[in-house]
């Protein structure tokens, strides 16, 4: 996959009505502070296109990347952040939830985990959810360049384990520092895109 040209498209809010796309999307969705901007940006090749926040919990929008004009990158609001209210967080739960439920172009979606603790209630939920709205998620475990190399295998059964995941749940650990995991997410975009997926 060659990026040439990226640009944010569409941002959703609550009340926003979600647009009728006509290229696939791959969604991205994460905890507050997993690295998903960072992820994002990675696999845009640019510095800052996603907003990375100071403040975890500050994306409350849906945002449609158009990506080559071929295919879109769907930010979801980053969800378990604690400061962010009960009414507040059912709200994005549902903004969520309609999204899933309701794009036609939708083709994949990835999960973050943080590769170095086990993935917490809201992760379990989050991965159910998916997986109920019919989608097999593919996990992205971050933040790799954090542990040792020795340890990824034993990282990467905690998160499979953690999550109930099956054992054909793709799993792709991946540095926004070094870039690893970055062309082998690009080929499953690809996979996506060519119809082998």
């Amino acid at each position: 996959m060659v990026i040439k040209n990226v640009g944010l498209e569409t941002v959703c809010g609550i009340t926003s009505v979600l647009p009728v796309n006509d290229k696939p999307e791959f969604a991205f969705a994460g905890k507050s502070n997993v690295g998903k901007s960072s992820l994002i940006n990675g696999l845009m090749q640019r510095k800052s296109l996603a907003r990375t926040s100071s403040e975890p919990g500050k994306t409350q929008t849906i945002n449609f990347y158009n990506i080559n004009n071929e295919l879109y990158f769907v930010d979801l609001p980053g969800y378990g952040y604690a400061k962010v209210g009960k009414e507040t967080t059912a709200k994005w739960g549902k903004m969520i939830e309609n999204y899933l439920n309701k794009s036609p172009m939708l083709r994949a979606v990835f999960l973050l985990i943080d590769i170095r603790h086990e993935p917490g209630a809201n992760d379990k939920m989050m991965y159910d959810w998916i997986t109920h709205n019919g989608y097999e998620p593919i996990i992205i475990a971050t933040k790799l360049d954090k542990i040792n190399r020795s340890q990824i295998q034993k990282h990467v059964k905690m998160v499979r384990e953690g999550l109930r995941a099956t054992s054909t749940t793709k799993i792709i650990p991946f540095s926004a520092t070094t870039k690893q995991g970055r062309d082998e997410i690009y080929e499953l975009i690809d996979s996506y895109m060519n119809g082998e997926a």
